[in-house]
């Protein structure tokens, strides 16, 4: 298997620093850039598998530099934050971050979110060209294309995933817990706010009435069978 390549853009040179060093030891080769015009250059010259991404950067902020690198190829992008705020949370979703990551974080807890992302990724390049069509939706899983009535949405690799899990068990309410452990691959249970800002995505891309809420639980793919 080649080795895969893990971008790291953090302009606090300690924290890249002891990213860096983590990520290579877990076997990933690691590039660094500290501003967002270096991110792009570097995410072009080298195309990483994924992207670890300070939100506050200077130069241009995170999210300009994941609207940049998105618009040349899909790549999976972990966004850290010093700022727990949903507003973030959902701006960073839009413009094609995966996953958010709270400062202050433990290198074991980033370590175990790429290796998430690069097994969502891994899954999704092995998968058969299915098509599932429910109701007036429609996903193709060789092309990683969704549309609703006709209308083509974009999707990060996240939301794809996450809407192919619900769409594999339509009008069936999966809990939270569960979505966290089958589709980011989270075990503990913990960080039940990423799978609420995925839904919020999802519906605001493919319309409010696809995803059903039942408080306290979890959610359900709403679509006439």
């Amino acid at each position: 298997m080649r080795e895969r390549r893990i971008l790291v853009v953090e302009d606090e040179r300690t924290i890249a620093d002891s990213i860096a060093v983590r990520l290579r030891a877990e076997g990933f080769m690691v590039s660094l850039a500290g501003d967002g015009p270096s991110a792009v250059e570097t995410a072009r010259r080298e195309p990483p598998d994924l992207v670890v991404l300070d939100v506050m950067l200077p130069g241009f902020d995170g999210l300009e530099v994941c609207r940049r690198i998105q618009a040349d190829r899909p790549v999976p992008v972990l966004m850290l934050t010093a700022r727990d705020d949903e507003n973030d949370m959902l701006v960073g979703l839009a413009v094609g971050a995966d996953d958010y990551i709270t400062k202050p974080f433990s290198m074991r807890e980033l370590a175990a979110r790429v290796h998430a992302l690069l097994r969502r990724v891994e899954r999704a390049q092995s998968v058969g060209p299915t098509t599932i069509r429910l109701g007036d939706l429609e996903i193709n899983q060789a092309e990683r294309r969704v549309s609703r009535a006709g209308a083509e949405a974009h999707l990060t690799p996240t939301e794809f995933d996450l809407l192919v899990h619900l769409a594999g068990r339509p009008r069936t309410v999966l809990p939270r817990e569960r979505l966290l452990a089958e589709v980011w691959g989270w075990g503990d249970g913990a960080g039940t706010r990423t799978v609420d800002s995925h839904v919020k995505a999802l519906r605001r891309k493919l319309g409010a009435d696809l995803i059903r809420t039942v408080h306290g639980v979890g959610y359900a793919l709403e679509v006439k069978l």
